[in-house]
């Protein structure tokens, strides 16, 4: 995988490292990092500042169960994921969430799928498969949006999105993402509020398939 041109802004990465980035995002953003060189070490940068500025707090009484607890936590063994083919262009992050099985697609029309690996509260972390050269719906959006590359690309009038680069939308943005030539285009979309798409019958299928 070449290195992203697309990256996380600066301000989601301090959010992610602060732990206040919402769920769906911090999924996304996880995954970015740990294939970009440059936004990880950004990361690495904001963890710093925050520890530093920890550092300068007033020491807190923790409670005698809270500590047990935490290190308990530290002794525990974590499970190892396996990697296998097909299934080695999900990032930890995403594989988490697939559990070691390949993705559950479900079709949205014209060769296009998607498989839903979160959804609560603070929005939706969905699976996208688009065939070579085909276009998804065009659409805005009522919140935020991030798109992460992990295999193929795809292109807007925004520029053209490779394995690795993170595209983030916010609710002014309105495009058409087209699959480039050659490979399908595999991606993670985050979100967390549903999509405004401008035509009609894709409006009208939305709440069947949870966009």
């Amino acid at each position: 995988m070449s290195e992203p041109i697309h990256h996380a802004p600066d301000a989601m990465l301090a959010s992610f490292a602060s732990g206040s980035l919402p769920y769906p995002f911090a999924i996304l953003v996880a995954a970015h990092v740990s294939v970009c060189d440059e936004c990880r070490a950004r990361f690495g940068a904001h963890v710093l500042i925050g520890g530093i500025v920890l550092e300068q707090l007033p020491v807190a009484a923790v409670s005698g169960t809270a500590r047990d607890r935490t290190f308990a936590a530290l002794d525990e063994t974590p499970v190892p994921l396996s990697h296998h083919q097909p299934f080695d262009i999900y990032p930890t992050a995403l594989a988490q969430l697939l559990g070691g099985a390949p993705p559950r697609w479900q079709p949205l029309g014209f060769g296009t799928k998607q498989a839903i690996l979160w959804r609560g509260g603070e929005g939706s972390v969905r699976l996208l498969s688009i065939p070579a050269g085909q276009a998804v719906a065009d659409h805005g959006h009522r919140g935020l949006e991030l798109t992460l590359v992990l295999s193929g690309s795809f292109s807007d009038d925004r520029g053209s999105f490779h394995a690795g680069d993170l595209e983030v939308a916010d609710d002014t943005v309105v495009h058409v993402p087209t699959a480039g030539d050659g490979l399908p285009c595999i991606c993670a979309a985050a979100t967390d509020a549903p999509l405004r798409f401008q035509s009609l019958l894709p409006r009208l299928i939305q709440p069947l398939l949870r966009i």
